[in-house]
């Protein structure tokens, strides 16, 4: 049996996270570890018992949200899959000696390709100003 990947899916809109929930709750190789409403209790839930993967809202697709800053540079194994509907826009992000984002096609084999560690189809998006945050 293949190694289960754990989401945790946290922050989003309500409609987002049920939607997250039931496109991946059927994925034999996927498990749903948790589910939050609100960014304050990301970090707890994730030093307590951390996901392959954490699954955010993303507020304006050209700005890095700053949890993951704080997380990839705590937990630099995990992955962070952010999400803007309003921009029909997916970013995903992780970390290697720096903290790296790849756009992705906003479609469900992508997004599971993302997910179970892949190759991208889309090309790196390079850290500029306008996207990287300030520690």
């Amino acid at each position: 049996m293949a190694k289960l990947t754990r989401i945790l899916v946290a922050n989003t809109p309500r409609l987002m996270r049920d939607v997250v929930v039931a496109t991946f709750a059927g994925q034999p190789d996927i498990e749903i570890v948790g589910v939050l409403e609100d960014e304050a209790s990301i970090l707890g839930t994730v030093e307590q018992s951390p996901p392959d993967v954490l699954i955010v809202a993303l507020d304006r697709s050209e700005d890095r949200p700053h949890i993951c800053d704080v997380l990839l540079d705590r937990f630099p194994h995990m992955r962070i899959l952010a999400l803007a509907a309003e921009h029909n826009s997916t970013m995903f992000y992780w970390a290697s000696l720096d903290i790296r984002s790849n756009r992705i096609e906003n479609s469900e084999e992508s997004i599971l390709s993302a997910l179970r560690g892949r190759k991208l189809v889309a090309t790196t998006v390079p850290e500029t100003e306008s996207n990287t945050r300030a520690n």
